[in-house]
């Protein structure tokens, strides 16, 4: 069994007992809200060059302990001051020790202050419920992993995240998933370059798929970027985006790196 199918077994055991009907006007009442927030997606096609999610992770399975982090809003604070487009909050206990708590807390905050961000409730989700939780926290957006779902969970997450306007983010590692992702009407895509079956990462995964993208796309690079060389082999190959968690929350200058991956339109393209 590899790693993301036990991950994926363990979610659906730890999500049985709060199943239930989701009525559609539950998801509406957080419309309003979330189009105050602002939209995932408009911050992502608006960012002039690369735009930088930047990632509260305090452990995975690849990486161990990330950092021992206090609470997550000093490090949202940290990368909305660095300059960061959107914040990608991991809510999963077991494997990543996230927490529901840790993205209501930073909306919460962000909402009292003269300047909000959008989130990305980064999870396994699998059913409708997990959407409204995560528009009751105060997300933005919500993450689908193709690779672990059905074509009717993708689609009954899509409509249940389109009902309380939060986007989603359709996470993919090869070409039969991207396929399954544009079948959705994907407006966004995210290439993990960490192969959740064995956790390697490879760039070229997005070097490779991010290419043959349907034109409109909003196309993300996730995971492997730890410098501008990363960032630019990304931008080169046609992504918006970047999806950065580990390297920004090791590095002492998050300010500083964030500037480096912005910036590396200036740097050659290592595979020319």
């Amino acid at each position: 069994m590899d790693k993301l199918t036990e991950i994926m077994n363990w979610k659906r055991q730890e999500i049985a007992e709060r199943i239930r009907e989701v009525d559609p006007d539950e998801l509406t009442a957080f419309r309003e809200k979330a189009a105050a927030r602002g939209s995932f997606l408009h911050a992502l096609r608006s960012c002039d060059g690369l735009a930088v999610i930047a990632e509260i992770k305090r452990r995975s399975p690849s990486a161990g302990e990330i950092k021992d982090l206090g609470p997550a809003l000093e490090q949202a604070e940290k990368y909305l001051a660095a300059g960061a487009d959107c914040l990608s909050i991991l809510t999963d206990e077991k494997y990543f020790g996230g927490e529901l708590e840790d993205l209501s807390s930073v909306t919460d905050s962000f909402q009292r202050g003269p300047k909000g961000i959008p989130c990305l409730r980064k999870d396994f989700m699998i059913h409708p419920i997990q959407v409204l939780e995560a528009a009751q926290a105060g997300a933005s957006a919500i993450l689908i992993i193709v690779r672990a779902l059905q074509d009717e969970e993708m689609t009954a997450l899509r409509q249940a995240a389109d009902l309380a306007g939060l986007d989603s983010l359709y996470e993919i590692h090869n070409e039969p998933e991207l396929e399954r992702a544009v079948a959705q009407n994907a407006k966004i895509i995210g290439v993990n370059n960490r192969d959740l079956a064995v956790f390697k990462t490879d760039l070229a995964f997005s070097e490779r798929l991010i290419p043959q993208f349907p034109e409109g796309v909003v196309a993300i690079s996730e995971s492997g970027i730890w410098n501008g060389q990363d960032a630019a082999r990304a931008k080169a190959c046609g992504a918006k985006a970047l999806l950065v968690g580990e390297a920004l929350m090791k590095t002492q200058d998050t300010a500083a790196l964030i500037q480096e991956l912005k910036a590396c339109s200036q740097i050659s393209n290592p595979k020319s």
